[in-house]
Protein backbone atom coordinates (compact mmCIF):
# COMPACT_ATOMS: atom_id res chain seq x y z
CA UNK A 1 0.00 0.00 0.00
CA UNK A 2 0.99 3.53 -1.02
CA UNK A 3 0.13 6.43 1.20
CA UNK A 4 0.26 10.17 0.43
CA UNK A 5 0.61 12.50 3.58
CA UNK A 6 -0.15 16.34 1.93
CA UNK A 7 1.55 18.70 4.89
CA UNK A 8 -0.55 22.18 4.97
CA UNK A 9 1.30 23.23 7.64
CA UNK A 10 3.69 25.77 6.18
CA UNK A 11 6.61 24.55 7.78
CA UNK A 12 5.71 25.77 11.15
CA UNK A 13 6.64 24.05 14.14
CA UNK A 14 3.89 21.00 15.29
CA UNK A 15 3.52 18.26 16.89
CA UNK A 16 0.24 16.88 13.88
CA UNK A 17 3.33 15.30 11.57
CA UNK A 18 5.17 13.65 14.59
CA UNK A 19 2.13 11.92 15.35
CA UNK A 20 1.21 11.02 12.02
CA UNK A 21 4.62 9.34 11.39
CA UNK A 22 4.66 7.79 14.94
CA UNK A 23 1.39 6.21 13.82
CA UNK A 24 2.52 5.29 10.38
CA UNK A 25 6.23 3.62 11.35
CA UNK A 26 4.13 1.68 13.63
CA UNK A 27 1.39 0.53 11.20
CA UNK A 28 4.02 -0.68 8.56
CA UNK A 29 5.28 -3.38 11.04
CA UNK A 30 5.59 -6.25 9.07
CA UNK A 31 3.12 -4.75 6.11
CA UNK A 32 4.00 -4.02 2.19
CA UNK A 33 3.45 -0.60 3.23
CA UNK A 34 5.15 2.80 1.84
CA UNK A 35 4.68 6.64 2.59
CA UNK A 36 5.66 9.99 0.80
CA UNK A 37 5.16 13.51 2.38
CA UNK A 38 4.15 16.34 0.35
CA UNK A 39 4.84 19.92 1.15
CA UNK A 40 1.31 21.67 -0.07
CA UNK A 41 1.84 24.89 0.69
CA UNK A 42 5.60 25.86 1.26
CA UNK A 43 6.90 23.84 -1.69
CA UNK A 44 3.60 23.78 -3.72
CA UNK A 45 3.85 19.93 -3.79
CA UNK A 46 1.26 17.67 -4.71
CA UNK A 47 0.52 13.88 -4.78
CA UNK A 48 -0.47 12.21 -7.72
CA UNK A 49 -3.10 9.58 -8.02
CA UNK A 50 -0.50 6.66 -8.05
CA UNK A 51 -0.97 6.26 -4.15
CA UNK A 52 -3.51 4.34 -2.56
CA UNK A 53 -4.45 6.13 0.26
CA UNK A 54 -3.97 9.83 1.01
CA UNK A 55 -3.85 11.80 4.56
CA UNK A 56 -4.35 15.54 4.69
CA UNK A 57 -3.23 17.31 7.64
CA UNK A 58 -3.79 20.63 10.01
CA UNK A 59 -2.70 23.77 9.50
CA UNK A 60 -2.77 27.07 10.50
CA UNK A 61 -4.39 30.46 9.02
CA UNK A 62 -7.53 30.99 7.23
CA UNK A 63 -9.29 27.76 5.09
CA UNK A 64 -10.88 30.12 3.41
CA UNK A 65 -7.55 30.56 1.95
CA UNK A 66 -8.59 32.82 -1.61
CA UNK A 67 -9.59 35.95 1.01
CA UNK A 68 -5.80 35.06 2.85
CA UNK A 69 -3.75 34.50 0.85
CA UNK A 70 -4.80 36.19 -2.64
CA UNK A 71 -5.71 32.30 -4.44
CA UNK A 72 -2.50 31.39 -3.77
CA UNK A 73 -0.86 28.19 -6.26
CA UNK A 74 -1.28 25.87 -3.09
CA UNK A 75 -5.03 26.31 -2.38
CA UNK A 76 -5.45 25.70 -6.32
CA UNK A 77 -3.46 22.37 -6.39
CA UNK A 78 -5.01 21.56 -3.54
CA UNK A 79 -8.57 21.81 -4.64
CA UNK A 80 -7.65 20.23 -7.99
CA UNK A 81 -6.32 17.31 -6.34
CA UNK A 82 -9.66 17.01 -4.10
CA UNK A 83 -11.77 16.99 -7.49
CA UNK A 84 -9.21 14.68 -9.15
CA UNK A 85 -10.07 11.83 -6.43
CA UNK A 86 -13.33 12.74 -6.69
CA UNK A 87 -13.99 12.12 -10.03
CA UNK A 88 -11.19 8.98 -10.16
CA UNK A 89 -13.34 7.28 -7.37
CA UNK A 90 -16.75 8.43 -9.11
CA UNK A 91 -15.40 6.89 -12.62
CA UNK A 92 -13.26 3.60 -11.62
CA UNK A 93 -15.06 0.42 -10.71
CA UNK A 94 -11.55 -1.07 -9.30
CA UNK A 95 -9.82 -0.30 -6.40
CA UNK A 96 -10.96 3.77 -5.05
CA UNK A 97 -8.83 5.99 -3.23
CA UNK A 98 -8.88 6.24 0.50
CA UNK A 99 -8.75 9.90 2.50
CA UNK A 100 -8.68 11.26 5.51
CA UNK A 101 -9.03 14.90 5.78
CA UNK A 102 -7.65 16.82 9.14
CA UNK A 103 -9.18 20.28 10.98
CA UNK A 104 -7.69 22.50 8.24
CA UNK A 105 -7.83 19.74 5.35
CA UNK A 106 -11.46 19.14 7.05
CA UNK A 107 -12.76 22.63 6.76
CA UNK A 108 -11.23 23.02 3.06
CA UNK A 109 -13.18 19.92 2.17
CA UNK A 110 -16.32 21.80 3.69
CA UNK A 111 -15.79 24.97 1.51
CA UNK A 112 -14.85 23.11 -1.45
CA UNK A 113 -18.47 20.85 -1.62
CA UNK A 114 -20.09 24.02 0.46
CA UNK A 115 -21.74 21.70 2.57
CA UNK A 116 -21.44 23.84 5.46
CA UNK A 117 -20.35 27.27 6.79
CA UNK A 118 -17.12 28.15 7.79
CA UNK A 119 -16.25 30.64 9.95
CA UNK A 120 -14.51 32.33 12.83
CA UNK A 121 -15.37 31.22 16.13
CA UNK A 122 -15.82 33.57 19.06
CA UNK A 123 -12.63 32.49 20.71
CA UNK A 124 -10.12 29.85 19.69
CA UNK A 125 -10.92 26.40 21.24
CA UNK A 126 -7.62 24.99 22.38
CA UNK A 127 -7.56 21.40 24.56
CA UNK A 128 -9.20 18.74 24.96
CA UNK A 129 -12.60 17.67 24.86
CA UNK A 130 -15.27 15.31 24.56
CA UNK A 131 -16.63 14.55 21.02
CA UNK A 132 -20.41 13.36 20.78
CA UNK A 133 -21.19 10.99 18.15
CA UNK A 134 -23.97 11.45 16.23
CA UNK A 135 -26.57 8.30 15.43
CA UNK A 136 -24.30 7.75 12.17
CA UNK A 137 -21.04 8.28 14.04
CA UNK A 138 -22.45 5.12 16.05
CA UNK A 139 -22.84 3.00 12.87
CA UNK A 140 -19.70 4.72 11.34
CA UNK A 141 -16.84 1.64 10.90
CA UNK A 142 -13.85 4.29 12.25
CA UNK A 143 -15.50 4.89 15.57
CA UNK A 144 -16.47 1.27 16.76
CA UNK A 145 -14.21 0.62 19.31
CA UNK A 146 -14.34 4.33 20.85
CA UNK A 147 -16.70 5.61 23.26
CA UNK A 148 -19.80 8.20 22.95
CA UNK A 149 -18.38 10.85 23.87
CA UNK A 150 -14.37 10.07 23.15
CA UNK A 151 -12.24 12.72 23.47
CA UNK A 152 -9.80 14.10 21.22
CA UNK A 153 -7.51 17.42 21.02
CA UNK A 154 -9.43 20.49 19.94
CA UNK A 155 -7.18 23.12 18.51
CA UNK A 156 -9.31 26.38 16.53
CA UNK A 157 -10.07 29.32 15.53
CA UNK A 158 -12.49 28.14 12.68
CA UNK A 159 -15.77 25.85 13.32
CA UNK A 160 -17.88 24.28 10.72
CA UNK A 161 -21.27 24.90 11.03
CA UNK A 162 -25.01 25.34 9.52
CA UNK A 163 -24.87 22.24 7.38
CA UNK A 164 -26.41 22.23 3.62
CA UNK A 165 -28.83 19.36 4.07
CA UNK A 166 -29.32 19.47 -0.04
CA UNK A 167 -25.63 18.95 -0.47
CA UNK A 168 -25.76 16.25 2.43
CA UNK A 169 -28.17 14.39 0.82
CA UNK A 170 -27.29 14.61 -2.95
CA UNK A 171 -24.11 13.36 -1.84
CA UNK A 172 -25.71 10.57 1.01
CA UNK A 173 -22.60 12.54 3.71
CA UNK A 174 -23.52 11.89 7.33
CA UNK A 175 -22.33 13.62 10.38
CA UNK A 176 -20.46 11.91 12.66
CA UNK A 177 -19.87 13.91 15.67
CA UNK A 178 -20.58 17.27 17.14
CA UNK A 179 -18.56 19.17 19.99
CA UNK A 180 -19.43 18.79 23.40
CA UNK A 181 -22.10 20.17 24.34
CA UNK A 182 -22.20 23.65 26.13
CA UNK A 183 -25.93 24.67 27.51
CA UNK A 184 -24.94 27.56 29.14
CA UNK A 185 -23.57 29.49 25.92
CA UNK A 186 -25.97 30.20 22.90
CA UNK A 187 -24.20 29.13 20.28
CA UNK A 188 -24.79 26.35 17.91
CA UNK A 189 -22.47 23.07 18.46
CA UNK A 190 -19.90 23.04 15.42
CA UNK A 191 -19.87 20.07 13.10
CA UNK A 192 -16.42 17.84 14.31
CA UNK A 193 -16.58 14.84 11.73
CA UNK A 194 -18.21 14.09 8.38
CA UNK A 195 -18.10 10.81 6.55
CA UNK A 196 -18.27 12.66 2.62
CA UNK A 197 -18.22 9.90 0.76
CA UNK A 198 -17.41 6.00 1.11
CA UNK A 199 -13.83 6.84 0.51
CA UNK A 200 -13.33 10.15 2.26
CA UNK A 201 -13.56 11.16 5.91
CA UNK A 202 -12.54 14.46 7.81
CA UNK A 203 -12.15 14.97 11.32
CA UNK A 204 -11.83 18.95 12.69
CA UNK A 205 -10.14 17.38 15.87
CA UNK A 206 -6.72 16.14 15.79
CA UNK A 207 -6.72 12.33 16.18
CA UNK A 208 -3.02 11.89 15.25
CA UNK A 209 -2.35 13.24 18.89
CA UNK A 210 -0.19 11.15 20.63
CA UNK A 211 -0.49 11.80 24.33
CA UNK A 212 3.03 10.85 25.68
CA UNK A 213 4.69 13.12 22.45
CA UNK A 214 2.02 16.06 23.56
CA UNK A 215 2.75 15.82 27.68
CA UNK A 216 6.19 15.82 27.39
CA UNK A 217 5.61 19.32 24.09
CA UNK A 218 3.59 20.74 26.68
CA UNK A 219 5.86 20.69 29.54
CA UNK A 220 8.19 22.62 28.39
CA UNK A 221 8.33 26.00 29.74
CA UNK A 222 8.59 27.56 26.54
CA UNK A 223 5.15 25.97 25.68
CA UNK A 224 3.73 26.34 29.14
CA UNK A 225 4.25 30.02 29.07
CA UNK A 226 2.21 30.63 25.81
CA UNK A 227 -0.62 28.33 27.10
CA UNK A 228 -0.78 29.85 30.46
CA UNK A 229 -0.89 33.37 28.85
CA UNK A 230 -3.32 32.26 26.12
CA UNK A 231 -5.48 30.31 28.03
CA UNK A 232 -5.23 30.64 31.63
CA UNK A 233 -3.14 28.38 34.28
CA UNK A 234 -6.72 26.10 34.62
CA UNK A 235 -6.97 25.12 31.21
CA UNK A 236 -3.10 24.28 30.99
CA UNK A 237 -3.60 21.74 34.28
CA UNK A 238 -6.84 20.37 32.86
CA UNK A 239 -5.08 19.37 29.69
CA UNK A 240 -2.17 17.63 31.70
CA UNK A 241 -4.75 15.53 33.34
CA UNK A 242 -6.28 14.43 30.28
CA UNK A 243 -3.52 13.37 28.50
CA UNK A 244 -2.66 10.95 31.54
CA UNK A 245 -5.91 9.74 31.41
CA UNK A 246 -5.62 6.22 29.57
CA UNK A 247 -9.52 7.22 28.16
CA UNK A 248 -9.28 10.04 26.48
CA UNK A 249 -7.10 10.71 24.18
CA UNK A 250 -5.19 7.97 24.19
CA UNK A 251 -7.78 5.98 23.20
CA UNK A 252 -8.31 7.90 20.11
CA UNK A 253 -4.79 8.41 19.19
CA UNK A 254 -4.40 3.97 19.14
CA UNK A 255 -7.68 3.45 17.44
CA UNK A 256 -8.93 6.26 14.72
CA UNK A 257 -6.32 6.52 12.25
CA UNK A 258 -4.91 3.29 12.60
CA UNK A 259 -8.21 2.05 11.93
CA UNK A 260 -8.42 3.73 8.78
CA UNK A 261 -4.99 2.63 7.97
CA UNK A 262 -6.15 -1.14 8.61
CA UNK A 263 -8.72 -0.93 6.21
CA UNK A 264 -7.45 0.54 3.36
CA UNK A 265 -4.94 -2.05 3.66
CA UNK A 266 -7.03 -4.71 4.01
CA UNK A 267 -9.30 -3.25 1.07
CA UNK A 268 -6.53 -2.88 -1.40
CA UNK A 269 -5.29 -7.04 0.11
CA UNK A 270 -9.10 -8.43 -0.60
CA UNK A 271 -9.27 -6.48 -3.98
CA UNK A 272 -5.89 -7.62 -5.43
CA UNK A 273 -6.63 -11.27 -4.09
CA UNK A 274 -9.76 -11.31 -6.13
CA UNK A 275 -8.45 -10.37 -9.26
Amino acid sequence: MRLAILDLYNQTPNQGMKGIKNILDTFAKGKEFHYDIFDVRAKDEIPGLHYDAYISTGGPGNPHYKKEDGDPIWGKNWSNWMDSILKFNQETEGIKKQVFLICHSFQMMCIHTKVAVVALRKSPSFGIFPMHKTPDGELEPLFFGIDNPFYAIDSRKYQVLDPNREIMDKWDMKILAYEKIRPHVPYDRAIMAIRFTNEIIGTQFHPEGDPITMKHYFSSPEKKEEIIKEHGKKKYQDMLISLDDPNRIEKTFYHLLPEFLEKSYDLLSLQISTK
